[in-house]
């Protein structure tokens, strides 16, 4: 009979163990579970600078989550989302963003230098999120739903980008790269 060494001693070949309490394992390689793990960001006020940014994204994570509450600026240039492998990546997207409005025109706007938020050149506070998706080959699909609180507005967002490396970073800045965050709070969860 083949035994095993286990926590708290030896168990036989084909034994199940039941309930173990494992204190301070150390697992080796990339994890391999049934479900997903999803871990959270620390969120941030969106209250200064020019662009909210989250760096430190492991290596394995194939989903992320932008989440932006009551986060508005001072200005009324449109916002884009931007991914980066080691330095934020600024040409190369493929997206755009639309603006729906009840009772006017939908607004369409197409984006090169990030996944781009319609805002239509107006002042405004949004609440929503992005869902970032690894395609493979470090390629990644983005599709993000907003709202304007107090008001009959939507935007949606997305796009694809192909990174030069693996996803480590996402930025939240605007198109002209002068306004500043001036409200709320932005955080990621990543799986």
């Amino acid at each position: 009979m083949a035994l095993t060494q286990v926590a708290g001693g030896l168990i036989a070949s084909g034994q199940t163990i039941t309930s173990p309490t494992l204190s301070s394992p150390t697992i080796n390689g990339t994890p391999v579970m049934g479900a997903s793990v999803i871990t959270s960001g620390t969120a941030v006020a969106s209250t200064s600078g020019t662009a909210i940014n989250f760096t430190g994204i492991p290596s394995w994570v194939k989903r992320v989550t932008v989440i932006l509450n009551g986060v508005s600026t001072s200005g009324s240039s449109n916002w884009i989302l931007q991914l980066g492998s080691g330095s934020i990546t600024s040409t190369g997207y493929l997206g755009s963003g639309a603006r729906f409005t009840n009772g006017a025109a939908v607004t369409i706007a197409a984006y090169t230098s990030g996944i781009g938020i319609n805002i239509d050149n107006a002042a405004a506070i949004l609440g929503g999120a992005f869902t970032l998706t690894l395609l493979g080959s470090n390629k990644w699909s983005i599709t993000g739903l907003f709202s304007r609180p107090a008001s009959d507005s939507i935007f949606n967002a997305i796009g694809t980008i192909d990174l030069a490396g693996v996803l480590d970073r996402v930025r939240l800045t605007t198109v002209n790269g002068t306004d500043t965050f001036d409200a709320g709070s932005i955080n990621i969860l990543y799986e």
